[in-house]
């Protein structure tokens, strides 16, 4: 599985300088080479909101891909994998990008949590109108001239910007220029498993899953915990809950065989509060606990 495209990543991959400092940036399209340069599938590890005035494209994400033959305007995140290939030259628009730094406790409560803009399962790319472009125009000039700006609170008032930005995009109905699985259920299970599968590998003890039950992920797929799991018991014969078991012993597994860390940490970085709890979790899915599979593997390894 890739890794996340960091953000210092792609600056350079755009040819530009990374700036280091700042939990908000705000660009013009025309100066940061985004009509000659494609941008392949792969999650990135920051926000993007890129409104797009002038110019063609094809724009990637889950299982969709959508012609961009007009002004449009999309929202990105970390947890959804985007590409991005330009068929055209002289391209203009605008699009910011913004850290989880940037988005504190007071955004999250607010729309971009409840919004389904910024999520797996939702809408991403929308087609404003005249009227809402020459708004969201003015909104983007808005935030250059407060990034630029000496203001204390320049943030919070970025923040309210991105947000009057989002309520305008879901004002808007979104394309139906896209590809739509004929199966509603197989297109909700494979966006749960894409997105289980890029919650791993776990490469340090630091790293720990951020979706962990059924609702976590129903919630992040913008649909509900029931409807999920039906979707999977009709397309895989399994629950959602037992698909997350799955997978979490398959890395734990991994991780008690390839990496040197102790049981605490594997169980820290699986979810699990108390390290108790993740032996429980494991004997009862493998039937030994993880310290007599790992001595197993060992052994194993020894006699070869």
């Amino acid at each position: 599985m890739k890794r996340k495209e960091s953000i210092k990543e792609f600056y350079t991959n755009h040819g530009q300088e990374y700036p280091k400092a700042g939990q908000f940036n705000i660009y013009r399209m025309e100066e940061f080479a985004c009509d000659s340069t494609s941008l392949p599938p792969n999650r990135r590890d920051f926000y993007k909101i890129s409104m797009i005035t002038k110019g063609t494209g094809i724009i990637g994400y889950s299982d969709k891909a959508i012609n961009i033959d007009r002004p449009s305007i999309t929202f990105l995140n970390p947890l959804i994998p985007y590409s991005w290939e330009p068929n055209s030259e002289d391209q203009a628009g605008y699009f910011c990008l913004f850290t989880e730094d940037f988005v504190n406790a007071t955004l999250k409560n607010a729309s971009l949590s409840q919004s389904s803009l910024f999520k797996v399962g939702g809408n991403h790319v929308f087609f404003p109108s005249e009227e809402s472009l020459k708004l969201l125009q003015g909104v983007f000039e808005n935030m250059f001239r407060e990034i630029n700006s000496e203001y204390t609170n320049k943030y919070d008032l970025l923040k309210s910007y991105v947000q009057i930005i989002m309520h305008e995009a879901m004002k808007m109905q979104p394309p139906e220029t896209f590809y739509q699985p004929i199966n509603a259920s197989e297109r909700i299970s494979n966006l749960f498993l894409e997105l289980l599968e890029r919650q791993y590998p776990i490469d340090a003890p630091s790293q720990t899953l951020k979706l962990k039950t059924a609702n976590e992920f129903a919630v992040q797929l913008n649909v509900h915990t029931n409807t999920l799991n039906r979707a999977l018991k009709e397309s895989t014969g399994k629950t959602t809950t037992e698909w997350i078991a799955e997978r979490m012993v398959k890395e734990a597994k991994a991780l008690l065989q390839f990496s040197n860390w102790d049981i605490a940490e594997i169980a820290y970085s699986l979810g699990f509060e108390h390290s108790s709890n993740f032996i429980i979790f494991f004997k009862k899915q493998v039937g030994i606990t993880p310290l007599q599979f790992r001595k197993e593997i060992v052994n194993n390894v020894n006699v070869t």
